[in-house]
């Protein structure tokens, strides 16, 4: 795929020293729980200072700010969707997520990123139907990127981690 390497590891995304790491973040920007509270605490009070210029985000979509106390450089904030059953465009919303993050990955000169797995936690997007969103997208995707050389999917639990394993071939 484009010579990018994707790797898919069982960790902590905070500890991800990778250019840019990607919050699976609510509407607000401003913090909750999941990643989204461990992101915030790890980066400092200044994350959220950032968080609060940028105005929110709509869901599906993406924005960028410095990660701070981080050692990655960037934090970019995806708002994936809650599940409603699968016939809320949930699917395109959750694509969208990862496909925007990657373009300000891009647009940003990342050579690497680390993503979380957006939605499966307490939005409810059903696991498996989330990795093969992220998996097509990314066939379909990587050949158009400039700097992103290297994806790092960083699984909270057992579950995603063995998903994802078997999504991208990883042994």
């Amino acid at each position: 795929m484009n010579s990018i390497s994707i790797e898919v590891i069982l960790g902590d995304l905070t500890k991800q020293n990778t250019d840019a790491i990607v919050n699976a973040a609510n509407k607000s920007l401003l913090g909750g729980g999941g990643v989204d509270g461990a992101i915030h605490r790890a980066a400092g009070p200044q994350l959220l200072e950032a968080c609060k210029k940028l105005n929110g985000c709509e869901t599906g979509d993406a924005k960028i700010t410095k990660a701070f106390d981080l050692p990655s450089k960037y934090v970019i904030h995806a708002v994936g969707p809650v599940w409603r059953g699968g016939n809320s465009h949930e699917a395109d919303l959750l694509a969208n997520a990862y496909k925007t993050s990657l373009k300000l990955a891009d647009e940003n000169q990342c050579i690497s990123i680390a993503f979380p797995n957006i939605s499966t936690g307490i939005y409810g997007f059903p696991k498996e139907k989330a990795a093969a969103v992220v998996a097509d997208l990314m066939k379909n995707l990587l050949p158009k990127l400039s700097f992103v050389k290297r994806i790092v999917f960083v699984c909270f639990d057992e579950e995603n981690f063995e998903i994802y394993q078997r999504e991208f071939g990883n042994e």
